[in-house]
């Protein structure tokens, strides 16, 4: 793909390349565009929108010296204020400093160059057979700064137009400069015509308070338009502007504007993207994409769904549940719990001439009785219920009717991890909900043909991923460690430490962490230290070569036992202070110098961490 920001003029040879021809290359083209910006018959002198829209016009002509592609070149106003416009905005330009953009005063500097300024001028010249200028002199500029006297400076150029529909070279010609055309219209119809003769234009802008006049406007003027923003005197403090895209919305424009597009968020990066249509059937499809289709065929789980770690999940697989009868206490309890005492659920003397033949159960109770019967009871890696994406009832189900719920997965997506949480992933869940028996409740039969699907809903969980990178500490396992470790081992990293002292610091941490030994201050900073405390939860190794606060700068730790063994026998007794003062105390919190105030299960995988970090510096692991 090519893409382009220029002049038409340049942007059609290029898209005419023989090569960009002969390869079919796509090409996406940004040029000129002589953006408009409407003022609504409401926004009269005194208004908030009155006075918005002066400002934004100004700043849209002055930011960059006009150079922009989104700067307003047509300004669309009531043919009753354009007298109040034109004043109200030439006062703004007159407090316009114009000069060195290096001195705080400044507010709108050079053209990029003096060729440049000539071309202005000359597409101003266009304009100027049929239009007025109302404001500022070609010839003349007052510039702040010496350094400024070289540079290519111009005023600002208002235009008046005042005959737009007959004179319609400022619906044509671009002056790539701090200029713009101030124009009258009668009526909407007009304003929207005016915009339309721009040919397509990146942006248009419409100031008002009426709703009902910026919903006609922009319906009606978006096909010229890549994109069109509504200012009010709510909207404008938040505003970015007329003239600034922002990254989640398409960027681009049709007709003369270049037929472009780019950004809109993840849509920007499919611009560049070959697309392929697939077809087959569910089960193909299933396997294709990753993410499961309806019909496709089921992966039954050897366990429950919810027991298996993200990793381990896999589009297709699925569990179908026991059953459950719904009855008439059921429905009636679920009203009184909910309040939602809706007639098909509540009076069954009101069915006649409806849809429903009996006490209907509320679609919300199948729900929420079809999640009881997926649902997995214990503790696992489903960490949360992360929310309900769809929901379809696709026919009602009665007192004493029979379901019973498929629980599939459909999709898997990555998600970012922030705060005190464990890596982990969003699961999509494609929850069918079956009628066991369907009923011909015409005849009271049982209906072979009837459909027993009644709900389909897609729910969404976070579920954990594997925790691989570390051993789980156990006694045992310290133990092994330790009895590998001799007093002439060499670390990896950590310089001079020495195997004693390595487990002289493992036992501090001990008693750290059952808070025997609380008497300093946390190092980390007080802004940074939720951050720090949230990468105890995430699956990442210790940097390597990091200084405790708590230890010596420059120089080893004075040795507190007499050999290895019996620092080894002190570590371990440490450590059992250290549980049993959580078995204790299981809500209590000691602090850490680097981490802050730790809770007993934070503490446990901070324990996880620095054993492992110490251990491999030693060569004790595996």
């Amino acid at each position: 793909m090519v893409t382009f920001t220029g002049s038409a003029h340049t942007g059609r040879k290029l898209k005419a390349h023989p090569r960009l021809l002969e390869e079919s290359v796509p090409f996406t083209m940004e040029a000129d565009s002589l953006n408009s910006s409407v003022l609504g018959p409401d926004a009269v002198p005194g208004t908030p929108e009155f006075d918005i829209f002066v400002k934004e016009v100004r700043k849209e002509m002055t930011s960059k010296a006009g150079q922009k592609c989104t700067a307003i070149r047509r300004i669309l106003v009531p043919e009753n204020l354009m007298e109040d416009v034109q004043i109200a905005l030439g006062k703004q330009l007159s407090k316009t400093v114009i000069g060195d953009p290096l001195l705080r005063e400044t507010r709108m500097g050079a053209l990029i160059n003096n060729d440049q300024r000539e071309t202005t001028k000359s597409q101003i010249s266009k304009i100027a057979q049929t239009a007025q200028m109302v404001y500022g002199n070609l010839d003349e500029v007052e510039i702040l700064g010496d350094r400024a006297q070289k540079g290519a400076f111009m005023s600002p150029i208002l235009m008046r137009e005042d005959q737009p529909f007959k004179n319609t070279a400022a619906h044509e010609v671009e002056c790539f400069g701090p200029v713009s055309t101030l124009m009258p219209y009668k009526n909407l119809d007009e304003a929207i015509e005016l915009a339309h003769m721009g040919k397509g234009s990146l942006v248009s802008s419409v100031v008002t308070g009426d709703d009902a006049f910026a919903k006609a406007y922009t319906i009606n003027a978006a096909s010229s338009h890549g994109r069109i923003l509504t200012l009010n005197r709510d909207s404008a403090p938040q505003s970015t502007g007329h003239g600034s895209p922002l990254p989640l919305l398409v960027h681009g424009g049709p007709g003369r504007a270049g037929g472009g597009e780019e950004m809109g968020g993840l849509r920007g990066i499919k611009h560049y993207m070959q697309r392929c249509a697939v077809q087959g059937s569910p089960t193909s499809l299933t396997e294709i994409t990753g993410i499961y289709q309806p019909n496709g065929a089921y992966k039954k789980a050897e366990n429950h769904p919810f027991s298996y770690h993200y990793e381990d999940i896999k589009p297709g697989m699925s569990l179908e549940t026991h059953k459950r009868t719904l009855t008439d206490n059921d429905i009636q309890n679920f009203a009184n719990l909910t309040w939602d005492h809706f007639y098909a659920h509540t009076d069954i003397t009101s069915l006649d001439g409806s849809i429903f033949k009996k006490r209907t159960a509320h679609g919300y109770f199948i729900i929420s009785a079809a999640a009881g019967l997926f649902v997995y009871p214990n503790k696992g890696p489903v960490s949360a219920n992360y929310g309900l994406e769809d929901i379809r009832f696709l026919r009602p189900l009665y007192h004493n009717d029979t379901i019973y719920v498929r629980l599939t997965c459909k999709e898997k997506r990555e998600r970012d991890v922030a705060g005190r949480e464990h890596p982990s992933g969003i699961v999509k869940w494609y929850v069918e909900v079956f009628d066991a028996e369907p009923v011909d409740y015409e005849n009271g039969k049982t209906d072979e043909e009837a459909t027993a699907l009644v709900a389909v809903a897609t729910i969404l969980t976070m579920v954990e991923k594997k925790q691989t990178v570390f051993p789980e500490i156990t006694e045992g396992y310290i133990k092994s460690a330790l009895a590998k470790l001799d007093a002439n081992a060499k670390p990896q990293w950590g310089g001079t430490m020495t195997p004693q002292h390595m487990v002289e610091h493992l036992e501090m941490s001990y008693r750290i962490a059952s808070g025997e030994i609380q008497d300093f201050e946390v190092a980390t900073p007080e802004e940074y230290l939720e951050k720090v405390a949230a990468t105890l939860w995430n699956y990442d190794k210790m940097p390597q070569n990091h200084k405790m606060p708590l230890m010596k700068d420059g120089e080893l730790e004075d040795l507190k036992h007499e050999d290895l063994e019996t620092a080894k026998q002190q570590m371990l007794e440490a450590r059992n202070e250290y549980l049993d003062f959580y078995k204790k105390n299981p809500k209590a919190t000691t602090k850490n110098a680097v981490f802050g105030p730790l809770s007993k299960y934070e503490w446990t995988l901070l324990e996880r961490k620095h054993l492992s970090h110490h251990f491999e510096q030693f060569n004790l692991i595996g």
